[in-house]
C-alpha cells in the first residue's frame, strides 16, 4: 500500500538500538491524526468481509491500532503479553530474539474454535514475536488466521515474512 503520507510521517533513527540497525519508529504515525485515520481505514477495508471475531495485539505498540481496529470491526480484543503482566491463567510461548530469548502469554480462555483471529503487532523484521504469537493462537484452534503489521522492514535483508508461509499476511508499508 506505501500510502505517501504514511511514509511521509514515519521517522527512522539510525543506529537504535544498536550500530547498523534504522529504527522505524511508529510513534510518529500514532500522534498524527491524518495517519491515525489512514491506519484505522485501510485496516478496515482489508478485514472488514473476513469475519474477524478477535484481534491478537502483540505487546505493546500493537495494542493501539489492534483496539481501534477490534472497535470498528466490533469483534473482541486479545492481548499477548510479556510474562507476569497477565493476571488470570495463561499459557505462553518463547521464542528468540536477536539478543536473547523472551516469551509472550495470552490467557488460556482469550480464543474458541469458532473464533476468526487477527494478529496484529506494527513491525515486521525478523518475526519471532509475531510466530510466538501465531504458536498460541494456534493452541486454540480457531477456524482461521490473519497477520497483519504496520510496517515490514525488508530493506535490510530481514525476511520475518518467510515464517508464515501459507498464512495470509498483510502490511500497510513495505521498506
Amino acid at each position: 500500500m506505501n500510502n505517501k503520507v504514511l511514509i511521509e510521517n514515519l521517522r527512522s533513527i539510525p543506529d537504535f538500538p544498536k550500530k547498523g540497525i534504522n529504527f522505524r519508529d511508529v510513534t510518529t504515525l500514532y500522534k498524527n491524526g491524518e495517519c491515525m485515520k489512514i491506519m484505522l481505514d485501510e485496516l478496515y477495508e482489508l478485514y472488514k468481509d473476513k469475519g474477524i471475531t478477535k484481534i491478537v495485539g502483540i505487546e505493546s505498540r500493537g495494542f493501539i491500532m489492534a483496539a481501534a481496529l477490534a472497535g470498528r470491526l466490533g469483534c473482541g480484543l486479545v492481548l499477548a503479553r510479556k510474562p507476569g503482566k497477565l493476571p488470570a491463567t495463561v499459557i505462553k510461548e518463547s521464542f528468540t530474539k536477536e539478543y536473547g530469548v523472551d516469551t509472550i502469554e495470552m490467557h488460556i480462555d482469550s480464543i474458541e474454535p469458532n473464533d476468526v483471529v487477527l494478529i496484529h503487532d506494527d513491525l515486521l523484521a525478523t518475526g519471532g514475536t509475531a510466530k510466538a504469537a501465531y504458536k498460541l493462537v494456534q493452541h486454540f484452534h480457531p477456524k482461521n488466521t490473519y497477520i497483519n503489521f504496520i510496517i515490514e522492514i525488508t530493506d535490510e535483508g530481514l525476511h520475518g515474512r518467510d515464517l508464515f508461509k501459507g498464512i495470509e499476511l498483510t502490511t500497510l508499508l513495505t521498506l
